[in-house]
């Protein structure tokens, strides 16, 4: 691959992110709205259209796989990008539907939400495998940084610009605009993608590449390899711990501290904050260090587990102290350490993409994808059940939420401990016979930046 893409050609991927975000944000914010107060339907059902195209993300494998035949990633990127953009159109029209019949509305959203789920699927795991395939190891941690930061910038704008132009709302403005932003949303990744996976570099992939599999046979040999096996189980897990207090936490401000709904607000904002702080202290840090600090990554990921544990076990005996306990503080803290996690976290499973049977760069990453998008739809409902249950059980909402939260600490502790035993086991398993010719160099390479 030579020295990989260049920063122009890893923004414009990172473009390709801000035109998905702008398009699934409608359907996931604004029609959600739509739905529950001005059509007065019951909030299960966008909750259970987010949750269908959240389930679909385990397809993810299989669009890797896909992919992984010709060892090219633009056309599944360009269909995914299609798919997605008209399901959101499909979705639009479908809310404005239910206006008229609910059933006949609802009936139309589900095939339009599957439609997001498969593009959404397709386009990511492919956007990320082309990330991890073709940027060098010294810039991974700031294109991973740069792209999650670029989808946060696509969710911005499209509900800034969407917002000011849906009122007054009507069903058809939200068609209108809807159909507008998937557009140039869509002519967007188009224009980012095209030549970025240059026939140069196709043909180095192709003569690198293993005779074209079976989805099962692939899937299996990506499953037998003990890391890819540890690392699924980490993402999981992480992801768990990460995305279970998302429903929990202004709630405990609020019952806990007496905040009001501004006040809370505000928190959330804190919080998110100190995410995007700790993501570019990740991409800084592992750009400059990557050659100096063996695993760099490695390290800030640990940091990033147990800063998050710290934090959260801090949330957890902070009723106690409510009086002169420092919550925004804290709850910075939590967005920060959070944010250094998932940008290494990201920045690793690029890495490790390309460590293991060749030609399964896709599948692994599909693998990854799915339990990332698995384990983030499922914490926010398991959060709530949690406290939920332990309300129930203990008849105090504030001594609940305290509950979740130390167990959300305990599992980012377990995070650390099994993201350091796939390190471990890469090492072991790699031998200078073995397709990456890493040897024991293995658990230095297996987190660069």
């Amino acid at each position: 691959m030579g020295g990989g893409l260049g920063w122009i050609q890893i923004v414009r991927l990172a473009l390709v992110q801000t035109a998905l975000g702008a398009m699934l944000v409608l359907t996931t914010s604004t029609m959600n709205r739509v739905m529950v107060v001005e059509l007065a339907l019951p909030a299960m059902l966008p909750g259970a259209l987010v949750g269908l195209h959240h389930a679909l993300q385990m397809l993810r494998p299989r669009f890797g796989h896909g992919s992984d035949g010709g060892r090219r990633r633009t056309p599944f990127i360009i269909a995914g990008m299609a798919v997605l953009a008209l399901g959101a159109i499909g979705a639009s029209g479908a809310t404005a539907l239910m206006g008229i019949s609910p059933l006949l509305g609802s009936l139309a959203a589900i095939a339009a939400f599957t439609a997001i789920g498969v593009g959404v699927g397709s386009a990511g795991t492919n956007l990320l495998t082309l990330v991890a395939t073709h940027v060098a190891e010294e810039r991974r941690g700031p294109a991973a940084t740069l792209i999650w930061i670029m989808m946060i910038a696509g969710f911005v704008v499209t509900t800034g610009v969407a917002g000011a132009v849906l009122d007054p709302y009507s069903p058809q403005r939200l068609i209108v605009v809807t159909t507008i932003v998937c557009a140039v949303a869509f002519l967007l990744s188009l224009l980012a993608v095209r030549g970025v996976e240059g026939h140069e570099a196709h043909l180095s992939d192709r003569r690198d590449a293993r005779p074209k599999a079976t989805f099962r046979v692939a899937l299996a040999e990506v499953w037998r390899e003990g890391p890819t096996r540890r690392f699924t189980v980490f993402i999981f897990i992480s992801m768990l711990a990460y995305s279970a207090q998302d429903l929990v936490l202004e709630p405990f401000a609020g019952l806990t501290f007496a905040m009001t709904p501004g006040e809370t607000t505000l928190l959330s904002s804190a919080q998110h904050g100190g995410t995007v702080v700790g993501m570019v202290l990740v991409a800084l840090l592992g750009w400059l260090l990557a050659s100096r600090v063996r695993g760099i990554l490695l390290i800030l990921c640990v940091v990033g587990c147990f800063g998050s544990a710290a934090t959260l076990a801090a949330l957890a005996a902070s009723g106690a102290y409510v009086a002169v306990f420092p919550l925004r503080a804290c709850v910075f803290a939590l967005g920060f350490f959070n944010g250094v996690f998932a940008i290494a976290a990201i920045a690793m499973m690029m890495s490790l993409a390309r460590q293991g049977t060749a030609g399964r760069e896709g599948v692994r990453m599909g693998v990854w994808g799915a339990s990332q998008a698995v384990a983030f739809g499922l914490g926010g409902f398991l959060g709530t059940v949690g406290v939920d249950v332990a309300t129930l059980g203990l008849g105090a909402g504030n001594v609940a939420y305290q509950i979740v939260f130390a167990v959300e600490a305990a599992l980012f502790i377990l995070s650390a401990a099994l993201v350091l035993r796939v390190v471990a086991a890469r090492g072991a398993e790699v031998t200078p016979n073995s397709d990456e010719h890493l040897g024991h160099r293995a658990v230095e390479k297996v987190m660069p930046a």
